[in-house]
């Protein structure tokens, strides 16, 4: 909205009913996603989606421009989450996993693709990594026992393509680093029950003409090592939990497994592998380590190995930040800052004041219309509750004397995730409009150390309730936000935590659940082989623990829902199938809750086509001016049932 129309209207508005210029298409155009970096030669390369083609994913390069025309769709669906689903080597030729078919192709520029393996068995890739001239991957493959399978494998690229069989033997693995010399593989390995951020071990062995040999266990066991990179061909570096926080530690492979930290800090470099991609840190020269330094939020780093001694890299990457590359003294970061959507930096170790940022989305609209993320703990029954407060934020409007703002209180999912202050297209959507944005990392998140993510074992839907709904109620408490025009919005086990915080506290007068979980029996039994056994960890294993599992589960007390929610699902989610949704409508029903379920075709766990991102962010606005009694200055009501 230009500026003399603000100027127009009355500086004086309700919360809620604020004018902003930041409209639901202009949030699904203005931050594509960023998935991955890498040098290319003299070039760059970086993953970005296309939201006005269905929000597909292709490969851009900084000096050629779209490398893979629609319809191509860059996609890795192992653990169904993915990740690492395209690299390059430095002749320019592009490795990628199709969406469509999950087979590696292989794309020569100038030249035609053609697919590196074979279609029809059931066989997913992901975890690509091009390393001293060969392309490993991590593979998943239908077992004969009507389990899963991975394993480590390297694609063969040359005149006969063919997959070979590095390294198997574990329920899962990821992160395969191949050593200088190419004799060596290291790999990250894990088994059921646990998840990777539970316990995992760090491989390595020798590798022969049948695969890896006289594998031995390098660290964890009782940790949760991630990364392994060797720096030698005898050297590893690696980040590891042992102390509690993931920190940096160096490896001697053939010297009795010498180990030792490489700069401990009270703060993480490392975080849970829910995708293959995800880099915390690289060598550079000189001697150094750039890395990513987590306690609440990100920090940019550069380690001096020699003395231990690190400075912060001056960037505004504040969240998501993952060191992609590293060549010399240039480095390769995604993420997202304080004022920055998601996007690729280029940073100089040797001169990091000169920054670019080469790629990534910038906003239609001033950044007087961002809100400062105010950094906030609150006290709660488990101990401290870590969030972030994004207050309604506008810079010609504001309420009238007295009124407190609406809130809506974000619940990550995961639940091992995290989340950090940045700038967001969807937060400054409301916080636009007059509506507080409160984004909570409760007991079970990374970003604070081991014990804080393990305050949530045996305890989920106990601890992330409690402690969601004592921030919230902090925040009212601070006279900052209406007690009574608090609403709880998630997605997947976020969404658990939305309908449970319903069903167990009094603290909400709204919800807003985006594929979220309502029985929790139902999601050990219907989800796929990643999070199979996750629930043992969280709640308990069954049958044991089938009392407790229904117990917590939000669909056992469909006569405590008493507010309004609002149900979004996409129709071919594997993780959280619809069913869960159509069973949460049919108990609102039954209860007489007023309520709205929207189905999307076409999507997955978690919404990706831009026509979707633009229903659901005016749907959601429609349903929070429909329960708290304000009408948005450019979305009609939304009828309830």
């Amino acid at each position: 909205m230009p500026r003399s129309s603000v100027e127009r209207m009355s500086s004086t508005l309700a919360y809620g009913t604020w004018p902003s210029p930041i409209s639901a298409a202009l949030v699904a155009s203005s931050s594509p996603r960023v998935d991955g970096a890498r040098f290319v030669g003299d070039d760059i390369w970086w993953g970005q989606s296309v939201p006005d083609e269905g929000g597909r994913m292709t490969v851009r390069s900084r000096r050629r421009g779209t490398l893979l025309p629609a319809p191509w769709n860059v996609g890795s669906r192992v653990h169904e989450y993915g990740g690492g689903a395209w690299t390059a080597a430095d002749d320019a030729r592009l490795f990628f996993v199709e969406k469509t078919d999950q087979c590696v192709w292989e794309h020569a520029l100038g030249g035609s693709a053609r697919r590196l393996t074979a279609a029809g068995r059931g066989e997913r890739f992901g975890g690509l990594n091009w390393q001293h001239g060969r392309l490993l991957a991590v593979r998943e493959s239908p077992a004969a026992d009507g389990r899963v399978a991975h394993d480590i494998v390297e694609i063969l690229t040359g005149a006969s393509p063919a997959v070979v069989r590095l390294a198997s033997g574990s329920d899962f693995v990821a992160h395969p680093a191949l050593s200088p010399d190419g004799q060596r593989l290291a790999w990250i390995a894990w088994n059921h029950p646990d998840m990777p951020w539970d316990r995992a071990l760090l491989r390595v062995g020798r590798i022969e003409a049948h695969g890896v040999v006289d594998a031995v266990t390098v660290a964890g066991g009782q940790s949760s090592p991630v990364q392994p990179m060797w720096v030698d061909p005898d050297a590893l570096l690696y980040a590891d939990d042992v102390t509690g926080r993931w920190n940096l530690w160096r490896a001697q492979v053939s010297a009795d497994l010498e180990q030792r930290p490489v700069a401990p800090a009270d703060a993480d470099t490392g975080g849970a592998i829910w995708v293959l991609g995800t880099r915390w840190f690289q060598p550079v020269s000189g001697g150094r380590i750039a890395a990513v330094r987590t306690d609440g939020g990100d920090r940019l780093i550069v380690i001096d190995e020699l003395t231990g001694a690190a400075s912060d890299l001056p960037v505004d990457v504040t969240a998501n930040a993952s060191i992609e590359d590293a060549r010399g003294s240039r480095i390769l970061v995604t993420g997202s800052g304080l004022s920055a959507p998601p996007g690729v930096w280029l940073i100089d170790a040797d001169d990091p004041g000169a920054a670019e940022r080469v790629a990534g989305g910038s906003p239609a609209w001033g950044p007087e219309w961002t809100p400062r993320p105010r950094t906030v703990s609150f006290a709660g029954p488990h101990g401290p509750v870590h969030a972030f407060d994004y207050p309604p934020t506008h810079p010609e409007v504001t309420a009238p004397e007295g009124e407190r703002p609406p809130y809506l209180v974000f619940v990550h999912g995961g639940p091992t995730s995290h989340t950090a202050a940045a700038a967001s297209a969807k937060i400054a959507y409301f916080t636009s409009r007059g509506i507080g944005v409160l984004d909570v990392n409760y007991g079970g998140s990374t970003g604070y150390g081991r014990a804080y993510r393990e305050r949530l074992r045996g305890q989920w839907g106990v601890v992330d309730v409690d402690d969601v709904a004592a921030a919230a109620a902090g925040l009212a408490a601070e006279g900052r936000a209406d007690a009574a025009r608090l609403a709880v919005e998630g997605g997947s086990a976020g969404g658990w935590t939305v309908l449970s915080a319903l069903t167990d506290t009094d603290v909400f007068a709204a919800g807003i659940s985006r594929y979220g979980v309502g029985d929790a029996r139902a999601l050990a039994t219907d989800t796929h082989d990643f999070e199979s056994h996750y629930l043992d960890g969280l709640i308990g294993p069954l049958p044991e623990a089938e009392a407790v599992y229904l117990a917590r589960s939000p669909l056992s007390h469909p006569e405590r829902f008493r507010v309004p929610v609002l149900l979004l699902q996409g129709a071919d989610d594997p993780v959280v199938p619809p069913s869960q949704a159509e069973a949460i409508r049919a108990a609102l029903a039954d209860s007489g809750i007023p309520h709205a379920y929207v189905l999307y075709e076409g999507e997955s766990h978690g919404f990706r086509r831009t026509e979707t991102t633009i229903d659901v962010l005016r749907t959601e606005l429609a349903f929070l001016g429909t329960v708290f009694g304000f009408t948005p200055a450019d979305v009609p009501p939304l009828p309830l049932s």
